[in-house]
């Protein structure tokens, strides 16, 4: 999560009560059946990690379902449907024109596309082999993020700078558009108004990538000189959460349209329904007329309210409530625990909260001890539920300082040794270099080297037992490793832990 500064204390909770049409309607939906998971074997959880996709992002608004059931019953020309469309979100939200995606990354896409090849068939049908024509995009190192396959699918070949003199020097012919991240712009060297302005006068568009961010009115990109902004569907708007909207410049939506589907081109694999067009309409419609933010935000400090008066009887556990700030638009409660008192880390709650009944899912994880609840996927009939778990799994803890368990080794794992990395399909051959023992007994330091990228690991040996765990950067991307195994002789092998990415096993031996 990005950093949010931090709030004034919970608002009153009887300001709920001036918001009865919002208590009503998550009230009206407080207990539907989840037999469409349960008759395949899943079982849901209480969701208090609110947008995430993998978790099942923001519910869509009532309102939202049913004009995409309304939707399904009819059929319509897509591009007249979207030139509709788009023209009304424009009006909505404040731009010359717009479309509707498959989520943000999928705007992203379009948007990258039509900069590259624009509305050219010949250019269009060739994506992502963009060989001779603009395809660099440039970006600034503090907007390089894991979406950044958004731009490269399309054709874009990324070219990094981080200081005035390394951007405009890489501005020139070759250049097809420069994107920034929303939440990365402030931190970079140079203002959205400077890379705009030096970007038009070079006939280059400008991209931002605002995924989870308000898309308030007049845009605050877009006045700044942006040609495209993205946005999600599915977070704090609360459309179809497989929806996104790109909104900007009327030629390059028309050219981003052409290269998404149902068009024969780059982006037909990126498919948008007419009921997930109808269904961002409508909760755009929502957004900017019906709905108060502010009323749901008490709402859902009300709710924190209700957590924190139960879980803080419990000697070492505080709660902090963090209000709305910058790029991320909910208020959260931040959770954390005296771990000198309760001997519990934060993977562990997270087991315990995801594996007990109901099962909740959470940002507990780790080595710390604090974590923080986002309501916006919640009902009210679950904030009881999460308030007691979290006080059972805290109660039920051992007393006094976290327990790493097991006796430090006597083994030294000093020196290279050679990793096979065994995934769900194919293998890798990595190295751990383990630094000589010092500090801590049984702290593990060294160097994790892959195939294209190296970085420092960290871990513990306890016995035979061993845990590293490594990040590798690549680019602005990064991919997480977790080796758990155990040590014999020169030989260690176990499972390996890659985060989103699944589990595999892996195996060492010491290198001559």
């Amino acid at each position: 999560m990005s950093r949010i500064s931090r709030r004034k204390a919970f608002l009153s909770t009887a300001g709920v009560a001036a918001a009865p049409s919002l208590m009503a309607a998550p009230a009206a939906e407080a207990s539907p059946s989840p037999s469409v998971y349960t008759k395949l074997g899943v079982t849901p959880f209480i969701n208090c990690t609110a947008t995430y996709t993998i978790n099942g992002g923001a519910p869509m608004l009532p309102e939202v379902k049913r004009a995409m059931e309304e939707a399904s019953n009819w059929a319509v020309n897509l591009d007249e449907l979207m030139e509709k469309a788009g023209a009304r979100i424009a009006t909505l939200l404040g731009g010359e024109a717009a479309m509707v995606a498959a989520g943000c990354a999928a705007a992203l896409c379009h948007a990258t596309a039509a900069c590259i090849a624009g509305g050219d068939p010949e250019k269009m049908k060739r994506l992502p082999d963009s060989s001779g024509m603009r395809n660099e995009v440039l970006i600034a190192r503090q907007s390089r993020n894991d979406y950044d396959h958004a731009y490269r699918t399309a054709g874009g070949r990324l070219v990094e700078f981080d200081t005035p003199e390394e951007f405009h020097a890489a501005l020139g012919h070759r250049t097809a558009a420069v994107v920034v991240l929303g939440t990365g712009e402030a931190k970079g060297k140079l203002r959205l108004e400077q890379i705009a302005e030096a970007a038009h006068k070079a006939g280059v568009p400008v991209i931002v990538d605002a995924a989870a961010e308000l898309p308030t009115k007049p845009n605050p990109y877009l006045s700044r000189g942006a040609d495209l902004v993205a946005y999600s569907g599915g977070k704090i708007l609360r459309g179809p959460q497989s929806a996104g909207v790109l909104l900007g410049r009327k030629d390059l939506i028309k050219a981003a349209w052409s290269n998404s589907a149902p068009h024969h081109a780059y982006g037909r694999a990126m498919k948008v329904s007419k009921e997930e067009i109808v269904g961002m309409v409508t909760a755009l419609e929502s957004f900017t007329s019906t709905r108060d933010l502010q009323a749901e935000y008490r709402m859902w400090e009300s709710w924190y309210k209700q957590i924190s008066d139960e879980i803080t009887k419990i000697d070492g556990v505080k709660t902090r409530p963090i209000g709305p700030a910058g790029a991320s638009p909910f208020p959260v409660l931040e959770v954390s625990w005296d771990s000198n008192k309760i001997g519990i880390l934060g993977e562990e709650v997270h087991e315990k909260l995801l594996n007990g009944s109901p099962r909740i899912m959470s940002h507990a994880g780790g080595e710390s001890t604090s974590f923080v609840i986002r309501a916006v996927a919640m009902r009210p009939d679950q904030v009881p539920h999460v308030a007691r778990r979290l006080s059972e799994v805290f109660r039920a803890a051992p007393k006094g300082p976290v327990n790493t368990g097991g006796s430090p080794s006597t083994s030294d794992l000093t020196g290279v040794w050679e990793v096979e990395l065994k995934f769900a399909s194919g293998s890798a051959n990595h190295s751990l270099t383990f630094d000589p023992p010092k500090g801590k007994p049984g702290a593990l330091r060294g160097l994790h080297i892959g195939q294209s990228a190296r970085n420092r690991f960290r871990g513990a040996l306890k016995g035979n037992q061993v845990v590293i765990q490594s990040q590798l950067q690549l680019e602005g991307m990064h991919v997480t490793y977790r080796f758990s195994g155990n040590v014999q002789g020169d030989t260690i092998s176990g499972d390996l832990s890659l985060g989103e990415f699944g589990n595999g096993v892996f195996s060492a031996k010491r290198a001559s």
